[in-house]
This record gives C-alpha cells, sequence and structure tokens, in this order.
C-alpha cells in the first residue's frame, strides 16, 4: 500500500456490480486495505462470511450502511426500525467496524413538520446510543443535501446534525461529513471545525457534484474531479479539525456500474491520489 492510499476507503456501492468476492480481490490487487459496507449485500452474503472473507484478505472496514428512518408517527413503525437499527448495530459489531452511518429519514405523508420529525430522530438516538457503545460501535449521523429533506432526510447540514449529536456523549455519536451532501454549504468549514473539536467527526465521505443531475438524483454523484466538489479544501478542514481516519470513497452512478470493475477501481485511486492528496 502506498502512503497516497493508506487512508482510502472504496465504498461498496462504488463498485456495485463486483461481488464481495470480487471487492476484496480487486483491493487487494490495487493495494487499497479499507472498504464500507451496505446491509443489504453483506445479509446476502452473510455477515459472519463477510467478516472472514475480509479479515482473511487482510481488508478492515470502515463504515457499514445503513441505519437511521426515525421519523415515522406510526408507534408500531417506529419500534420496527428501533429493532431493524439494533439488528445494524450488531451487524457492525460483527464485522469489526466501529461505525454505523445514520439517515434520519424524512417527514412522514401529510406532515410539514421538521423540528417534530428531528426531534424523533433524537428520542430513537436516546434509545440506540447505550446499545451501541456496549457494542463498540459508534452511530454517524449523516446530513444529506436538502433536496432530500422530504422524502429521505430531515437532517440537512452538518449543523443540524451536531446539534443532534451534540445531545450525547462523543464516543457513541458523532457525524459523517460527506462532500457531495455539504459542498454548497458555506457554514460547512465552521461546522467541521465545531464537530473536530467534539470528537464527532465518525466518518469522512468523497463524492463530486456533477450537472446537469442525471435523471433519479439518488445515482447523480459523479466521480472525483468531473463536477464542482473542492476535495482539497474538505480533506484540509477535517485534518485542521483533527480528523486523521478513513477517506472513503462512496459514488452511486449507473455510468460507473455499467464498466469493468477493475478499470472503475484503479480509476478512483488515481482521481483520489489525484484530487484529494
Amino acid at each position: 500500500m502506498t502512503d497516497d492510499l493508506a487512508r482510502l476507503s472504496i465504498n461498496q456501492e462504488t463498485i456495485k456490480q463486483w461481488s464481495l468476492e470480487e471487492l476484496a480481490e480487486g483491493c487487494v490487487k490495487e493495494g487499497i486495505g479499507r472498504v464500507g459496507l451496505w446491509r443489504a449485500p453483506v445479509q446476502a452474503y452473510g455477515v459472519e462470511r463477510t467478516a472472514r472473507l475480509l479479515s482473511d484478505a487482510g481488508i478492515g472496514v470502515t463504515s457499514l450502511c445503513r441505519g437511521g428512518f426515525f421519523t415515522a408517527l406510526d408507534p408500531a413503525e417506529r419500534a420496527r426500525a428501533l429493532d431493524d437499527n439494533r439488528a445494524a448495530i450488531d451487524e457492525a459489531a460483527a464485522l469489526s467496524t466501529d461505525t454505523l452511518v445514520l439517515v434520519s429519514g424524512g417527514l412522514p405523508p401529510g406532515s410539514r413538520d421538521l423540528h417534530g420529525a428531528r426531534e424523533r430522530v433524537a428520542d430513537a438516538l436516546a434509545e440506540l446510543a447505550p446499545y451501541a457503545a456496549e457494542r463498540g460501535v459508534r452511530l454517524a449521523i449523516e446530513p444529506l443535501h436538502p433536496m432530500f429533506a422530504s422524502d429521505r432526510c430531515v437532517v440537512s447540514t452538518l449543523g443540524q446534525a451536531l446539534d443532534l449529536a451534540e445531545r450525547f456523549p462523543a464516543e457513541q455519536v458523532g457525524v459523517v461529513v460527506d462532500t457531495y451532501h455539504l459542498w454548497w454549504d458555506d457554514r460547512a468549514p465552521a461546522d467541521i471545525a465545531r464537530a473536530g473539536a467534539g470528537g464527532r467527526i465518525h466518518a469522512f465521505q468523497l463524492a463530486d457534484w456533477i450537472t446537469p443531475l442525471p435523471e433519479g438524483v439518488l445515482l447523480g454523484r459523479g466521480q472525483l474531479g468531473d463536477g464542482s466538489v473542492d476535495f482539497r479544501a474538505f480533506r484540509s478542514a477535517v485534518e485542521s479539525a483533527g480528523y486523521d481516519g478513513p477517506i472513503e470513497v462512496e459514488i452511486f452512478n449507473e455510468a460507473l456500474w455499467a464498466r469493468e470493475g477493475a478499470e472503475v477501481l484503479a480509476e478512483v485511486a488515481e482521481r483520489y491520489v489525484r484530487h484529494a492528496c
């Protein structure tokens, strides 16, 4: 592993066309020692089996995505969400990662109460944070771009995420700094400093913002260097705030998924060195 790649982590969804076995083999060949995982493909392969595969390959798991979706009004639906998040915490512990990424959930149908939805996120964190801490797992709140506030994530800024996280010990609840979701916010540098001062930067993820947005905006993340994000500025901000952990590239893009996986992985590594180192 070169020094340039020492902190690089490849999120599993960046090369979604690959199986877990192909991902492990490809990362070993490329000299990349870390991956971020998603629950559905891990469950399909088997959690314990995944843990063994990556351990045998010498690959660490930087994060598991995702828990969350806490904003429902129906008590039974909320109880199911809490149960699912406890399962996600158990999976993270089994995979030997200390970070479970949370996406809060959007507004319930017919609701316009953003404040109430965020308070239900806080209520869920109060139940889950001690459970996670007992298993050595930190909860990492990921703010999503405001365009997702209605249906996916009522937490739209890093400041809002910190307002929630700071109700709990830093070793239990922190935040995700994701360039795709935060690049537009002129308050992000100050909020990154605030997060670092409190020891709450639990994950740092990279993807570019490209325009025009592809149809189906969830799959609109761009390869590093193809869009508007100043990755070095973000890296400088998180490092100045004291973060020295993994740097995870997480790109959802159908054009990348249509290509040969080894070519995409090599390109991600090259773009990371060129634009983020």
